[in-house]
């Protein structure tokens, strides 16, 4: 069956395990609520202070999970690849299922390991997948850049959908305040940005899934 498959990876998290671990146990809960029950195909779970894995269904969002894990408040430096595909049945979390999906997440996280990347998007069509290797990673490298305040403002409009106005009231802070830390942040762009990735990721994923099987060779 096709699903998608997120791996998220804690950046130098030997250096402190159990604050990883901490924070993985978080972001799974945060993501459980995200994505509810008809959306994921698997649970969310992590290996000991390390490693995040999700399974979600063809038709779900995966960048939402990206900007959550980033603009959270707590949130660690991470690597993460989504990626696409043929994935095999199967019960249990994330972290106990297999098939060629997760074997092609495990090859584009020591990539994104190997080339520095904070994400890389697979969707198995040639085409647009050359367009999400130069893209994705410049989402990732726009959301590390943020202050604090500027992750608190953008969780609100980016993950909540909040206007400004009202972020700026439940901020206790002037509108212009708001506005003025939301354009140093770039967040309109980084917003098109994903919306953009989103688009492409779901052409590419329908792209590979009409696309003809290979015929076997016959002998």
């Amino acid at each position: 069956m096709n699903a998608i498959v997120l791996f998220g990876d804690v950046i130098r998290s030997r250096r402190d395990a159990t604050g990883s671990t901490t924070w993985l146990r978080t972001l799974a809960s945060e993501l459980e609520d995200a994505y509810p029950g008809e959306s994921r195909l698997a649970d969310f779970e992590f290996t000991q202070g390390d490693e995040i894995q999700g399974l979600l269904r063809p038709d779900a969002d995966p960048l939402a999970a990206i900007l959550r894990a980033w603009l959270h408040p707590e949130r660690r430096r991470m690597r993460w690849v989504v990626v696409a595909g043929e994935v095999d049945p199967g019960t249990g979390p994330a972290t106990q299922r297999t098939g060629p999906a997760f074997l092609r997440a495990r090859e584009r996280l020591a990539e994104a390991t190997s080339r520095r990347d904070g994400l890389l998007m697979s969707t198995d069509d040639p085409s647009t997948d050359r367009f999400l290797d130069d893209l994705a990673p410049i989402l990732a490298e726009l959301l590390a850049d943020l202050t604090p305040t500027q992750r608190t403002i953008g969780r609100l409009l980016l993950v909540e959908g909040l206007r400004r106005s009202e972020a700026a009231e439940r901020l206790a802070k002037a509108r212009a305040t708001v506005s003025v830390a939301a354009e140093r942040a770039h967040l309109r762009s980084i917003g098109r940005l994903a919306g953009a990735l989103r688009i492409l990721f779901e052409a590419g994923t329908g792209a590979a899934a009409s696309r003809p099987p290979i015929p076997e060779d016959v002998p």
